[in-house]
């Protein structure tokens, strides 16, 4: 959601800009999360499901919760929409959904993850496990979140000292 003042349009305008903005961000996550899902939906029905310990059952069961609702979240801005739309109120629905969103990328992160750790320790050790498991997560964070936190927070402090 764009709050820069150097666009000529107005808080309507820019409102409408940034719910098209995000819309088309949701359309490139929203495939991954619905083939992730689908992927996991079929797990079960596999012969080697049975043979999973306990802990891989459980580590199953959470990635697909976690897709489910990472697609929930990223699917829940379109439904508001559609709800919400002709109440003239497009920034609120802005704000919401770009916190759909954000949420929705973060347990999509998180899926992602135990999807992967999870196959991997059917194929690998427990400790390649750990490993790839931890260095996807750090990654995730990293380019996902601290990247774009750490630029938003240094333009705010850099904005800030040109001001005084």
């Amino acid at each position: 959601m764009s709050t820069r003042s150097d666009r000529d349009e107005t808080p309507s305008e820019r409102a409408d800009r940034n719910l098209e903005e995000l819309i088309s961000e949701v359309r490139v996550a929203l495939p991954g999360v619905q083939v992730l899902f689908a992927f996991l939906l079929v797990v079960p029905f596999n012969d080697r499901f049975r043979d999973l310990s306990r802990f891989d059952q459980r580590l199953y069961l959470a990635t697909l919760l976690s897709a489910t609702i990472a697609a929930a979240l990223l699917i829940a801005p379109s439904i508001n929409h559609r709800i919400e739309f002709a109440t003239g109120d497009k920034e609120h629905l802005v704000r919401i959904a770009n916190r759909l969103t954000i949420a929705g990328l973060a347990v999509l992160a998180a899926s992602m993850t135990m999807a992967v750790a999870l196959v991997t320790k059917l194929v690998f050790s427990g400790a390649t496990t750990v490993i790839v498991a931890t260095s996807l997560a750090a990654l995730f964070s990293l380019l996902w979140f601290v990247m774009p936190v750490v630029r938003v927070r240094h333009r705010a402090h850099r904005s800030a000292a040109r001001s005084e």
